[in-house]
């Protein structure tokens, strides 16, 4: 592994820091709503049948939930605000995953206490023992470009408009607001983080910009994570 490897993947688990979290409640729905999604707890039974799970083909990782679909179709939308219902759906969809008991600080500098479950080495739930200052309750992490359902179906991952982990983003890099990227390399080893889309706004100082990000490799997408924030200076 190179050292400009170990520093995007190092970056990922320090990226938790910023006191940003997510809500997990998942409705069956049309268009997105994020401002319901993020907001509010959904108020039905966040239960999406067996046969539509099935057909679901891409997860996609928006800054304040997760979206199920199939193909065009969103099936449902998982907001970062209740672990509970985000672990349990992706449970239903990809399986037991790996899980890990994290104390504080145990994940990377500032990681908070949390339980960590992974699907295929390609997705990473951190739910945290206590929601964040943001009102999150999950960290998401993206780490491969496709994963398997239980039943061994195929599942594509990406970010907002279909970035994938592997994706060169020479272009959304170069024409980004200097305030929406970090170069997070030296002289002969790039690394950058561009952020995808805001969310999770915050009035403290230093907070920088959140959301959901991509940290690359040079220009290729290592990993994609929300919250994820950008040009953040304060501590824990």
């Amino acid at each position: 592994m190179t050292l400009r490897t170990l520093l995007v993947l190092g970056t990922a688990a320090l990226a938790v820091v910023a006191g940003v979290t997510s809500t997990d409640l998942v409705r069956v729905s049309a268009p997105d709503d994020r401002a319901a999604a993020g907001l509010s707890r959904s108020s039905s039974a966040t239960w999406v049948p067996s046969g539509t799970l099935k057909r679901v083909d891409a997860i996609e990782l928006d800054a304040e939930s997760i979206t199920l679909r199939d193909g065009r179709r969103t099936v449902a939308v998982v907001s970062m605000r209740d672990a509970r219902t985000t672990v349990r759906v992706l449970t239903r969809l990809l399986g037991t995953p790996s899980r890990t008991q994290t104390a504080e600080g145990d994940g990377g500098r500032c990681f908070p206490a949390s339980t960590t479950s992974t699907w295929g080495g390609a997705v990473r739930v951190a739910a945290l023992a206590t929601p964040s200052a943001l009102g999150n309750s999950v960290e998401v992490r993206v780490l491969r470009d496709d994963v398997r359902t239980r039943t061994g179906a195929v599942v594509e991952l990406q970010g907002p408009h279909g970035v994938q982990v592997g994706d060169d983003v020479e272009h959304r890099i170069e024409h980004a607001d200097s305030d929406d990227r970090e170069s997070l390399g030296s002289d002969d080893a790039e690394a950058w983080q561009v952020l995808l889309e805001e969310g999770w706004p915050s009035d403290r100082r230093g907070a920088g910009t959140n959301g959901v990000s991509a940290l690359t490799d040079d220009t290729t997408v290592t990993v994609i994570g929300s919250p994820m924030p950008v040009h953040a200076t304060r501590g824990c």
